[in-house]
Order: structure tokens, then C-alpha cells, then sequence
């Protein structure tokens, strides 16, 4: 048997090279290595979307006898390592070796992401944020604004009335007036502040369809009409970390390239004039910079009179 000491790194140095199906295994693993060691052969076969001997034959191809000595191990590896920086990084890891380990366990976390996703979900998701008269995007705490804010600004380009609203009282204004062919849209990924859910639930109260992006099981989840479920690793040091945040960015540019499609193809043909009208006319575009009138009015800048305090 080999030793339990570096587990975690054995898994990811020899990640590329083995064969696809215990990759699928290691992978799981990676991205939730807590998680992996209290799980059963048969929910990380289910995880994996492989065989319960595959699971046994990824263990011993790192010589463990069993499952379970590997598990062991696992949980001793954890126990030791740094994870109050990171799941898979230990205090004394080189650059290389953190890299490594936090792109490793990201790739890993969003690699289950996507044999997680509720496909049928996002497209009825979608059917409704087509057919809405005006969607309002609720949040709360830095993390979920970013992603309200990403989402509406999404949500404007394809032609959607949309509104980002961060306020609490404003939420209930807004749930108030939604109405049936309206759509509340809330994002939070702890899916417990009360000031949102009390929204939520007076947006449904009024009809109108709640569609809630947060962790399976959450309050929010349980108030909301449709929910895109959204599950990564908890962070060692944040309540919402970084493969959140980057599970949430996917899950919204899906949605939003299926809505695109939904709509048709004049709302392609829209974006690409918002793109070339921005190269053409925004001020950080080279045509901008390069004009006549912007190097005169610079020029005349630099000749301006200094005022006298």
C-alpha cells in the first residue's frame, strides 16, 4: 500500500494520464475531496457516470488493496493539508504546486457542474425569460450583485426589459408590480437572506414566475417556480469562492446563448452591431483614439492655462 502522505497531488500529477474512465473518478474526487471521502463506491460511480469496478480498479491503480483503504487515506490526506487556504493546497507547496492544484480542482469542479446540469431546466428557464414582459434580477452581498449585474446587462443587450435591483425595499416594489407575465430572478448562492426571500415569496404571492440560480435545497430554493441548481465545493475561506463564481458565469452564458436562440436570429444580427458599434465609437476603441477631433482636443489640453489657487 502505498503512502498516505500527498494523495491529493499523486491524483493530480497523474490525472493526464489515465484511462478516461477513472479519470471521471479522479475528477469527482478532485473537485470535492471531502465530499469523496464520506461517499459510498456506489454514489461515486452515479458521480462519475461510471462502474462500481471502475471505482475499484481507479483506487488500486494508486495501490491501495481497497476502496476503503483508499478512503482512508483520503481523509488523512485532508487532515493534513492546508485546507484552510484551499481544499487540495498545503502550507508549504511551491507556486507551481498551488497553481496547479487550484486550476486542477477548478477544472475538476466544473467538469461535475456540467454532468450536474438540468438541461431541461435551463430551457424552461429560458422559454420564460423569452416570453416575459420585464424580468427583475434580485441579490444581496458582493458575490450574487456581480452576478445580478452580469445578468441584466446579458439581459439588455438581447432586447430584454430587465432591471438589477439590490435594495431591499425596492425588491418588494418591484414584486409588487411584476405581475403574471413578469419574472423575478434571484441569485444567491447561500440562498438564505431574508430580505430576498421575503421578496420572492411576495413576488409569487402576486403570480408572478420566481426563478431562483442557488444551491439545490436551499430556502430560496423551495420558494422559487424553477431553479438552476448550482453545486461546487464549499470554499475554505469564503462563503462563496471562486468556483462559485465561475459556476454561476457559466451557468448564465448557457442561458443567455439559449435565449439568444429562442429569440432568433435578429437578436445575433443585434449583437454583432453592438459589438462593431462599440469598436467603432467607444472610448477605448483605437478609431476613437485615432481621430482628428480627439487628438485636437487633446492637444489643446496639454495647452490649456494652469489655474492659480
Amino acid at each position: 500500500m502505498t503512502s498516505t502522505q500527498g494523495l491529493l497531488q499523486q491524483m493530480l500529477v497523474r490525472l493526464p494520464d489515465l484511462p478516461a474512465a477513472q479519470g471521471k473518478v479522479v475528477r469527482v474526487i478532485l473537485a470535492d475531496p471531502q465530499g469523496a471521502a464520506r461517499a459510498t463506491v456506489e454514489q461515486l460511480a452515479l458521480q462519475a457516470r461510471v462502474s462500481m469496478p471502475t471505482v475499484v480498479r481507479t483506487c488500486r491503480s494508486f495501490a491501495y488493496d481497497s476502496v476503503r483503504d483508499f478512503m482512508l487515506a483520503l481523509a488523512q490526506d485532508l487532515a493534513v493539508s492546508g485546507s484552510h487556504l484551499h481544499r487540495s493546497v498545503l502550507d508549504d507547496d511551491t507556486v507551481q504546486q498551488v497553481s496547479s492544484k487550484i486550476i486542477q480542482a477548478a477544472v475538476a469542479s466544473l467538469s461535475e457542474l456540467g454532468r450536474r446540469l438540468d438541461t431541461d431546466m435551463l430551457d424552461r428557464v429560458a422559454e420564460k425569460l423569452a416570453q416575459a414582459r420585464r424580468i427583475d434580477c434580485y441579490s444581496v452581498g458582493a458575490a450574487s450583485t456581480f452576478m445580478a449585474n452580469e445578468l441584466q446587462s446579458r439581459l439588455f443587450r438581447l432586447g430584454r426589459p430587465s432591471n438589477a435591483i439590490f435594495d431591499a425595499h425596492q425588491q418588494l416594489v418591484s414584486a409588487s408590480t411584476l405581475g403574471a407575465d413578469g419574472v423575478a430572478f434571484v441569485i444567491s448562492h447561500v440562498g438564505r437572506m431574508p430580505y430576498t426571500l421575503e421578496a420572492a415569496k411576495f413576488a409569487r404571492a402576486q403570480g408572478t414566475t420566481v426563478i431562483a440560480m442557488t444551491q439545490p435545497d436551499t430556502p430560496l430554493a423551495k420558494i422559487a417556480d424553477l431553479v438552476l441548481g448550482i453545486s461546487v465545493p464549499p470554499d475554505a475561506v469564503m462563503r462563496v469562492g471562486t468556483e462559485a463564481y465561475l459556476a454561476h458565469l457559466l451557468v448564465i452564458e448557457i442561458l443567455m446563448v439559449r435565449l439568444a436562440q429562442r429569440l432568433g436570429p435578429q437578436v445575433a444580427f443585434g449583437l454583432q452591431q453592438f459589438k462593431q458599434l462599440l469598436q467603432r465609437h467607444g472610448f477605448d476603441s483605437a478609431e476613437y483614439a485615432g481621430t482628428p477631433d480627439f487628438e485636437a482636443s487633446q492637444a489643446d489640453l496639454v495647452h490649456l492655462p494652469h489655474s492659480t489657487p
